[in-house]
């Protein structure tokens, strides 16, 4: 989920301020029952609403210090759909309902010059579709944030950010979510160490980042190839150092990955197992509006399995768990991709998105989803031809897709962390996405969603599925 998060962009709105960033969060190995609504999450939220609404304060143009708070509550239903067959790792094709509730702080001062310092406790509740299994573009990103019908508190963030001017005139700092009110130097460097989502620094995108705000499925907060490193919930230990000259933009980072893949204990072996990654970013004018490109690059070191040892496992021993990556996690490995980031406004109401990521594919998933190669783009538009200005439609499509070498381990039967139908009918998992977002009133947002995918987990055999849900989301 996000970071710093800033309050979203709407469509055609670009990225003035200099760490335009959303939340961003991973898929925690839940393995949660059924659940129907319930009515105290929802009502907690409409209470924290109404909360920060009267303590709300006029925002000045400094500020050394910032309290601020979040709010999401989604519900979420998925009517049954046709499957030939089904596997311990399957979407259900019965009738299912998922929710979230997450409420989030936002506190930071500055100790001195330059200086920022930010924690972040976040209280979670939900539960997913089939215990988050069954497809690779999660249909809610809050899902991996929550654990289960109890809530849960956790510190979610605990960062430092340092930023070095170097002139080139300034630019103003808006005050939001992890930022506060100031200027800073268009020319800069800016260092953030500590606890916090890699994604809180890579791979922004002003149309398509944040499940809290824009589309809801995961495959448009991030590329699905993309397997940063992080906890479950999607945070860890590092830094991330950025460069800022002109319309150019350098970014480098190394974090911590989880003990054992998809799981919540870190390895702070920093020196052996992490996760690097490096971006360049380049904004430019196209037809007098403004828009980025971006280039990703991420390499993994982890004790992962690969599918290949995992496929002679299964073979040579038939009766055995046909979770067999488990087996084979007896070395180090090395995993990488590259990417490509585009966001181009159209006109003021309009803007355009275009994500594509392709990782090596040899071996299972660190710690994000089920996918090798990722392509996702879409449209945001603005309700300002209709007299709603600050509303917004969105429509996506992606489609994800899997190496030869996952593909022959799950057709022969293996099951991965998140997927697994037993047998494997391939076709790459489709998606299409609408949603429209109305304005309720300063901060507090309304969203109707809608979701259809083709081929979930790959599988021509089972599917399409369809989802149905509604957001209500605030932030003061």
């Amino acid at each position: 989920a996000a970071c710093p998060p800033m309050r979203a962009l709407q469509a055609g709105a670009q990225p003035t301020r200099p760490f335009q960033r959303v939340s961003m969060i991973r898929f925690a190995p839940l393995r949660c029952g059924m659940s129907s609504c319930r009515v105290r999450p929802l009502a907690g939220l409409l209470a924290l609403f109404a909360l920060g609404r009267a303590a709300h304060a006029a925002e000045g143009d400094y500020e050394t210090w910032t309290a601020r708070v979040q709010g999401t509550y989604v519900t979420q239903y998925k009517p049954s759909f046709p499957a030939a067959y089904s596997g311990r790792n399957s979407l259900s094709a019965d009738y299912e309902h998922s929710y979230t509730a997450t409420m989030t702080a936002y506190m930071g001062f500055r100790p001195w010059r330059g200086g920022e310092l930010y924690l972040d406790p976040e209280l979670t509740e939900g539960v997913p579709f089939s215990g988050l299994n069954g497809s690779a573009g999660f249909t809610n990103g809050e899902l991996t944030r929550t654990a289960g019908k109890k809530p849960k508190l956790y510190r979610q963030r605990l960062f430092l950010r340092q930023t070095w001017g170097l002139g080139g005139g300034e630019e103003a700092v808006e005050a939001d979510l992890n930022q506060m009110a100031g200027a800073v130097d268009k020319n800069r460097v800016v260092l953030t160490v500590g606890n916090f989502s890699t994604l809180d620094v890579f791979d922004d995108n002003a149309y398509a980042k944040d499940p809290r705000v824009h589309f809801m499925n995961a495959a448009f907060m991030a590329p699905l190839a993309y397997d940063y490193a992080a906890d479950a919930r999607g945070f860890g230990w590092g830094f991330a150092l950025e460069w800022y000259q002109d319309v150019w933009a350098l970014r480098i980072g190394r974090m911590t990955g989880p003990r054992d893949p998809n799981m919540l204990p870190l390895d702070f072996h920093l020196a052996s197992h992490y996760g690097d990654q490096v971006e360049v970013e380049h904004a430019h004018t196209w037809s007098g509006q403004p828009g980025k490109v971006r280039v990703l690059a991420f390499r993994n070191r982890a004790r992962i399995a690969r599918f290949d040892d995992a496929l002679a496992y299964l073979r040579a021993n038939p009766a055995a768990d046909p979770q067999t990556i488990f087996a084979v996690r007896d070395r180090d490995q090395v995993k990488y991709g590259v990417g490509v980031n585009l966001e181009q406004a159209i006109n003021a109401d309009v803007g355009v998105f275009l994500r594509a990521m392709r990782a090596d594919g040899q071996t299972e998933t660190l710690a994000f989803t089920e996918t090798d190669t990722s392509v996702a783009g879409g449209v945001s538009v603005k309700g300002t031809a209709w007299g709603r200005g600050e509303d917004t439609v969105g429509v996506g499509l992606s489609r994800n897709m899997l190496s030869s070498a996952r593909r022959a381990y799950l057709a022969a039967g293996g099951l991965s962390f998140f997927i697994g139908d037993g047998a494997l009918n391939y076709r790459p998992e489709d998606l299409a996405e609408a949603y429209y977002s109305l304005r309720l009133a300063k901060g507090v947002f309304l969203t109707a969603d809608m979701q259809r995918m083709s081929h979930p987990a790959y599988n021509a055999d089972r599917g399409p599925a369809n989802f149905y849900a509604l957001r209500l989301h605030g932030e003061f």
